[in-house]
């Protein structure tokens, strides 16, 4: 299990520029991350207790604080949206069942970082992350907190409306961390997971929310 990326964002109009719908009233967000850490290039990045040093979350109810502090997601499941977001522009209207990422390339298409996360891993999914397991990386000890519940924004940042409707279908979420201690890390520092309670993993978690949605 291993680190792969490290990703910050700043507060911004979550439109492109370029966008029609960046004249109307900007949605700000800090969704856009910017890969800072990765194999070819790693850096030591500080964690501290609010989260990655120069990271910025727009809205602090769903991303950023105690218990919120860092963002987690799955490589795994890179390939599989790159080839979604392929589908879409084709024309496709399906979530189309796809394999998963099998190595550990970055892909150009769709960057380490895309889905808003500030750390990319490898070896972990929703089914076997659970509540209350502590990672350690380097000097740094983080506690899984919660899973991703997807919005709008994510919808914008992909360019396609159906976004954060997939992610649910998918159980692709991803999950927040608490941060326990803080510290330095950098890309390519194996994970050392120590087990929590084991009641709930973040699949079951997301399951039980959109159940009673």
């Amino acid at each position: 299990m291993q680190l792969l990326c490290i990703s910050v964002g700043k507060i911004q109009n979550i439109f492109d520029p370029q966008d029609p719908q960046a004249s109307k009233k900007p949605i700000l967000s800090a969704i856009h991350k910017t890969p800072i850490s990765t194999l070819t290039q790693p850096m030591a990045v500080r964690i501290h207790y609010l989260g990655v040093d120069s990271d910025e979350q727009a809205n602090l109810q769903v991303h950023g604080g105690e218990e919120k502090a860092i963002y987690a997601y799955a490589a795994e499941h890179y390939l599989s949206w790159q080839e979604q977001l392929k589908h879409r522009k084709a024309g496709s209207s399906e979530l189309t069942p796809l394999p998963e990422l099998p190595e550990l390339p970055e892909l150009p298409e769709l960057p380490f970082g895309s889905m808003g996360e500030n750390l990319t891993v490898l070896g972990f999914k929703e089914d076997t992350v659970f509540l209350g397991d502590q990672w350690q990386i380097g000097n740094v000890v983080l506690e899984v907190a919660s899973f991703r519940e997807p919005c709008f924004k994510f919808n914008i940042k992909l360019g396609w409306a159906g976004a954060a409707k997939a992610m649910i279908q998918m159980g692709a979420f991803g999950w927040y961390l608490r941060v326990i201690q803080s510290g330095t890390i950098q890309a390519g520092e194996m994970i050392q997971v120590t087990p929590g309670p084991r009641r709930l993993s973040i699949l079951q978690q997301s399951q039980a929310f959109y159940a009673k949605a």
